[in-house]
């Protein structure tokens, strides 16, 4: 892979700020929040696409409007941390929908997992069916989510204070 490197300016920046704030805004609309012509500010989103900074558009939807009343954060540890058994269990994780979001953490739990179903019948069921079974779990801690008082998914690009920063672009297509 040839790897370049993109450039992440302020004008970079507001661009990716305004992606996020709304990303159905047309081109023209975010070169003229930005500051700068369409063209450019059409050629830097795409450079961010093609290096994997800007990984993707979606969105938000409101969980529990879909049914999905129930979220619980679940503390996971695994019973030996070899490469093969490690990557068994993330890649069982990665296949289940009802888990969300997954990350390594230091502290008392291997993983942690963020788990979204419909009601507690149904986390019961995910439990047995699904989480027990992942391979090398030995330990599983549930938290029930009473009330959610904050969920971005937006980073905090206005707190981002460089100049500008290098990222790895692959080869263009």
């Amino acid at each position: 892979m040839n790897v370049d490197s993109i450039l992440l300016d302020a004008h970079s920046l507001k661009i990716l700020f305004e992606l996020q704030r709304d990303a159905r805004q047309t081109v023209q609309q975010i070169s003229e929040a930005v500051g700068l012509s369409p063209t450019p500010c059409w050629k830097r989103i795409k450079d961010m696409e093609a290096a994997g900074v800007i990984r993707g558009y979606t969105a938000v939807i409101d969980r529990e409007k879909v049914g999905l009343h129930v979220a619980a954060v679940a503390e996971v540890n695994l019973d030996r941390h070899s490469e093969s058994q490690v990557q068994r269990f993330e890649e069982a994780v990665a296949a289940s929908p009802q888990i969300t979001s997954c990350v390594s953490a230091t502290g008392p739990a291997d993983y942690i997992l963020t788990v979204l179903v419909q009601d507690m019948k149904h986390y019961e069921r995910f439990l047995h069916q699904t989480l027990f079974s992942l391979p090398g779990v030995t330990h599983v801690r549930s938290s029930i989510v009473l009330r959610q008082v904050k969920s971005e998914v937006a980073l905090p690009i206005e707190q981002v204070e460089r100049p500008a920063a290098s990222v790895p672009r692959g080869r263009r297509r």
